[in-house]
């Protein structure tokens, strides 16, 4: 283990530990390879179900198995192991995610798909927990998560694009899977460069910080607002193909919405300092309702095409004032860890939860439910105002 990661004491940028930037960097890519799937699902789930190997309920059930894999394995790896041997865990768990990758790829039957997924989500989730187990110990772990959402997004984007355009005409969803197997392998060199471990936060790290009503509040908003979007997110193309919109235009909307998940990012990492993370929040979620409301409505493609993009815009825009809202319920910051636990259950719940309301072919429930779930992500945050001045006043 290098002096950069050892000890309690840390600089004016960490509150333990020293990383060096091309450690950070590296972390961030192994976290970003773990999470690649968020961007690329509508791509290759909707090639799994034009090529008839899932059906619109089975879709759901792929999706939600994995991001309810990946939530377990990233709050698995935060809470629960320690943050020593991250060169070797990382190596391990990229391993794995490329097995998983090609089991996915010759997959014969939608069960041996959800398996296959779920195997691959766990090691999904110890991989962003290698570069979140990292943001937490930064004093400006917003900040550090903005680069992070950014670097992801810059990945999915490029990999969307040659997925859609070249990879899936040419091999199917099989060669999608083949391709993410193949950036797995070629992380591993990255693997090697991370921190070997991290040094302890000066605190007891345990469920009870998270066990508060603030922090209850703080991830079930976060819970609720990605649940809006993994519903759409998931169904984007046969709610396109409902209005008249193929597959190959909602694959190219798809990687410009990742693009502009990218402005998103940059932008909110520019300015959450000079925002209050409960006006951006509330803010956001009431451009989701809106946008869900028109995605309901059975747009013709220029305003389908506005609807993703201001969706994939406000995706990642909000992220960098989630850890703030985390952070101000738990000054511990374990609650912190779990916020990616708590977008990746909404990204898995949603799509399940919106099936359950589909009629045949009818995807328009879809944006419904969403709309609802955007709702609920303010109606939360301002539960958490109204319990966090409360508790100020009894202080």
């Amino acid at each position: 283990m290098t002096s950069t990661t050892t000890g309690h004491a840390g600089n004016g940028d960490w509150l333990v530990g020293n990383p060096t930037g091309a450690q950070l960097a590296s972390a961030l890519w192994i976290g970003s390879v773990g999470l690649l799937i968020l961007g690329l699902q509508p791509v290759l789930l909707g090639a799994l179900y034009t090529e008839g190997h899932v059906s619109g309920d089975e879709l759901a059930l792929v999706a939600t198995a994995e991001m309810i894999a990946i939530a377990i394995g990233s709050a698995v790896v935060a809470m629960l192991l320690s943050a020593r041997n991250m060169r070797w865990k990382s190596a391990i768990l990229l391993l794995l995610l490329a097995l998983a990758n090609v089991w996915t790829a010759y997959a014969a039957s939608a069960n041996t798909l959800i398996a296959a997924r779920a195997l691959a989500g766990l090691a999904e989730g110890g991989l962003v927990a290698v570069a979140t187990e990292l943001i937490a110990r930064s004093r400006r772990a917003e900040r550090i998560g903005g680069f992070f959402v950014t670097m992801q997004t810059l990945a999915q984007c490029a990999l969307a694009l040659l997925l859609a355009l070249y990879v899936i005409p040419a091999a199917g969803s099989a060669g999608g899977f083949i391709v993410l197997a193949v950036v797995c392998v070629m992380s591993l060199a990255v693997a090697f460069t991370v921190p070997g471990g991290y040094a302890d936060l000066p605190k007891e790290e345990n469920l009870a910080n998270v066990l508060t009503v603030p922090s209850l509040t703080a991830l079930l908003s976060v819970f609720c607002y990605f649940m809006f979007f993994g519903a759409v997110w998931a169904f984007l193309e046969p709610l396109g193909a409902q209005y008249g919109i193929d597959g190959r235009t909602v694959g190219l909307i798809v990687s410009a919405s990742l693009a502009v998940q990218v402005l998103g990012a940059m932008t909110a990492t520019a300015f959450e300092a000079r925002i209050d993370y409960r006006a951006a929040i509330a803010t956001i979620g009431v451009v989701a309702l809106v946008c869900s409301l028109v995605l309901a409505s059975g747009p013709g493609l220029t305003i389908f095409w506005i609807a993703a993009l201001i969706m994939g815009f406000i995706l990642l825009f909000i992220v960098p004032y989630q850890i703030r809202l985390a952070i101000t319920a738990d000054e511990t910051r374990t609650a912190v860890l779990l916020v990616p636990a708590a977008q990746l259950f909404g990204l898995a719940i949603g799509p399940i939860a919106a099936s359950l309301l589909i009629d045949g072919k009818d995807f328009r429930p879809v944006p419904e439910f969403a709309a609802a779930s955007a709702v609920a992500s303010v109606a939360l945050l301002g539960l958490f105002v109204l319990v966090s001045r409360r508790r100020r006043a009894v202080a």
